[in-house]
């Protein structure tokens, strides 16, 4: 049951964060593509907007597909906590931790999720099980 529990918490936090970089690269599910979320990022500051938004983009995109399928998960989780790390740096933190406030509590669990699945292992249900 155990590895199948981390294959759930795997494949929605992986979805997820596929979806956020399909966001910032694409325009898909309602983003603003690399131009919009570049543009973004400039205006808070983090230069030049659209290679920060190319490289958080393919972070999560590739962070998100890594983790889903349990491949490499340790470097999966170090590229959804960074940017996660990162929101919360630049984004969230001046806010406080609650999320009713646009705080960091949310990027702070899936860093959370991230690294702790990274120290427990992706279970028996990943392709690092059977890879490795």
């Amino acid at each position: 049951m155990v590895s199948l529990g981390l294959l759930v918490i795997r494949l929605v936090i992986g979805v997820l964060f596929i979806g956020h970089g399909a966001q910032k690269l694409l325009g898909w599910f309602g983003g603003h593509g690399l131009k919009g979320t570049g543009g973004w990022f400039e205006s808070i500051g983090m230069k030049p907007g659209v290679t920060i938004a190319l490289v958080a983009g393919l972070a999560e995109l590739i962070g998100g597909i890594l983790f889903a399928f349990g491949l490499l998960t340790p470097l999966a989780a170090i590229l959804i906590a960074a940017t996660m790390f990162m929101a919360i740096i630049k984004v969230h933190g001046q806010n406080g931790i609650w999320a009713t406030s646009n705080g960091y509590e949310y990027n702070l669990t899936l860093l959370a999720v991230a690294i702790g699945i990274a120290l427990i292992g992706p279970g028996q249900y990943a392709l690092d099980a059977i890879l490795f």
